[in-house]
């Protein structure tokens, strides 16, 4: 399979289970592989082959900057849900990274990671790919 590869989309949310999470909100970088077959849109030279990129993310940032919540693991999911819903994406590997999580050790970031295929994929029925 072949790959977009999107990262550091960078938006303002208040996902978070803390008081001071919702109230003030901070950054959430976003990254994004997208696993499909370009073999169309290489023969062609035309999008309609393949995915647009800008699209997905600025849905991506769309969702991410607008819905809210308690967990960066439900973000992801939510976000898996629609990249997915674009064509001809197979499968897509979502990072969600936090770089003020509010925890009392010195961290450069914590984040979830997951892979999802749409249903009849590889992975199967939208399972980890």
């Amino acid at each position: 399979m072949d790959r977009v590869l999107i990262n550091d989309i960078k938006v303002f949310a208040y996902h978070g289970l803390l008081p001071e999470e919702i109230e003030r909100g901070q950054d959430f970088f976003i990254d994004l592989e997208l696993r499909l077959d370009f073999s169309e849109a290489s023969d062609s030279d035309d999008i309609s082959g393949t995915v647009d990129y800008a699209a997905v993310s600025e849905s991506v940032a769309a969702l991410a900057s607008t819905e809210r919540y308690n967990l960066i693991e439900t973000l992801a999911e939510k976000i898996a849900e629609r990249v997915l819903s674009f064509e001809p994406v197979q499968s897509v590997t979502v990072t969600v990274r936090k770089p003020r999580a509010p925890i009392k050790v010195s961290v450069g970031w914590v984040g979830v990671s997951i892979t999802r295929a749409r249903e009849g994929g590889p992975g199967g029925k939208g399972g980890p790919a």
